[in-house]
């Protein structure tokens, strides 16, 4: 029998190929997978109370962007929280949900009928939560967790989205003493807990506007800009694929890609084509002495992502993505108000990155500022840091 030979130019054609075909198949696989179209919009909401009792009403729309799909809406509820730095015994809730659809009239005992969402139209609800108990001045403020089922060509698949409806922002203490650093003084500004409610603008014209002067720097966490935005995931609603669940193996524990639900949400974001290939082109780098080259080619949100525990409660217990178009923001945020805005990613061990920053920012000069952490990591609830430059040989 003639000896079988392939010449290693064939091979690695061979090889080449069906790895090209794999990640064809792949993403084509992921973009196509079957996935339902209605968005949650999660506002707005009121808030009215005395001594002691707390009345929250709220009304979230479900819309449906498709421009053809209908989607069934079988069932919607809400699941609060409360939020304090007390205990919270002796106070009770009291949760009532209406349907609010457009074209057809609630049933008077408050059941969820099954309603068809159209293309390109919406529905809401109507929540109305009741707080009735002693300290209720204590209550930091109300986790809201919607959870509803959506029902379609997709399948039945449950959705959770969850949103901070803030209480006592009375309460909420003002900053402390400003603090001498390198070239610059720094002044972490306390907020109440931020979420998909509040408005960057609104925030920083709140908290930070009345402290400022000529010359001022305002930096805002990443983090807090994405809850703002929106950008945080149930990891209920993440459903990791055989990638996620094979490359998470290879980070380090303490990474946020460590978990099948943390890497596919950077894969939702990117593609696993990207993701593979950043993970191929990390091994190769590593293998010439070059670390973290997974995070440089897969994208800045591969180091953005916060897995569970990243963040302060209730954030704790879901994927806090990076915020979107961080650049647009700061340029936006700066023309309103006066003041050269960044958005900055900061940790206990000195490393500082400027997501983006405004005209009139001093990169360097932020770098050194905010090297101590200010803001902080646990629980500090100061999101904002103004930065006050000193004149040269100033204290």
């Amino acid at each position: 029998m003639p000896a079988l030979s392939c010449s290693l130019p064939s091979l690695i054609g061979w090889v080449v190929a069906a790895t090209a075909t794999g990640l064809a198949v792949m993403e084509l696989r992921h973009r196509l997978r079957p996935r339902s179209p209605l968005l949650l919009e999660p506002g707005p909401w009121q808030v009215e109370g005395s001594a002691d009792r707390i009345l929250l009403s709220g009304r979230p729309t479900i819309r449906n962007p498709h421009n053809r799909m209908e989607v069934f809406v079988p069932a919607f509820q809400a699941h609060p929280t409360l939020l304090s730095m007390e205990s919270v015994g002796g106070i009770t809730l009291r949760v009532l949900v209406d349907p609010d659809h457009p074209d057809a009239q609630a049933r008077s005992d408050g059941y969820w009928f099954s309603y068809i969402v159209k293309a390109g139209r919406q529905t809401a609800a109507r929540i109305t939560i009741e707080i009735s108990g002693p300290h209720l001045d204590a209550l930091q403020a109300a986790w809201v967790e919607m959870r509803w089922t959506a029902y379609g060509p997709f399948g039945r698949q449950c959705q959770r989205h969850g949103v901070v409806i803030p209480l006592n922002r009375g309460a909420v203490p003002r900053p402390q003493a400003w603090r001498a650093c390198d070239g610059c003084h720094l002044l972490p500004v306390p907020t109440h807990l931020l979420g998909w409610l509040d408005d960057p603008m609104a925030v920083l014209r709140d908290y930070a506007l009345p402290h400022l002067h000529s010359g001022d720097i305002i930096t805002i966490g990443e983090t807090p800009l994405a809850v703002m935005q929106g950008r945080y995931r149930h990891p209920a609603m993440v459903r990791p694929g055989a990638l996620a669940r094979l490359l998470c193996r290879v980070f380090h524990p303490t990474s946020s890609l460590a978990t099948a639900c943390g890497l596919q949400s950077l894969i939702d974001l990117v593609g696993p084509t990207r993701v593979s290939f950043a993970w191929i082109g990390g091994i190769l780098l590593r293998l010439v002495g070059q670390r973290g080259g997974f995070y440089r080619l897969a994208g800045e949100q591969a180091r953005l992502i916060d897995d569970l525990t990243g963040t302060l409660p209730p954030y704790d217990q879901t994927i806090v993505l990076g915020p979107a178009d961080p650049q647009a923001q700061v340029d936006n945020l700066a023309a309103c108000l006066g003041h050269p805005v960044a958005v900055v990613d900061v940790n206990d061990l000195g490393r500082v990155k400027l997501l983006a920053s405004s005209r009139g920012c001093d990169d360097a000069l932020l770098r050194r500022a905010l090297a101590t952490n200010p803001a902080g990591n646990a629980d500090e609830g100061t999101p904002i840091v103004i930065v006050r430059p000193t004149p040269a040989g100033g204290g």
